[in-house]
């Protein structure tokens, strides 16, 4: 079984775990109806992506 020969220290442990943490999704705003919608997405209140009417929905 392997064994590590020596203690990790926090500092290169805290090292490689850098990339670990979360981060939010980029949130932009709708320019047919100004609600905000997530990036590269199809507006989940109008239905318009890149000024085309992708999804129809009931309003």
């Amino acid at each position: 079984m392997a064994v590590p020969k020596k203690k990790t220290s926090k500092s290169k442990r805290d090292m490689r775990r850098s990339h670990d943490s979360l981060i939010a999704p980029g949130i932009s705003t709708c320019p047919e109806c100004k609600e905000p919608k997530p990036a590269h997405r199809v507006c989940p209140s109008c239905g318009f992506y890149k000024g085309k009417e992708v999804v129809s929905t009931d309003k």
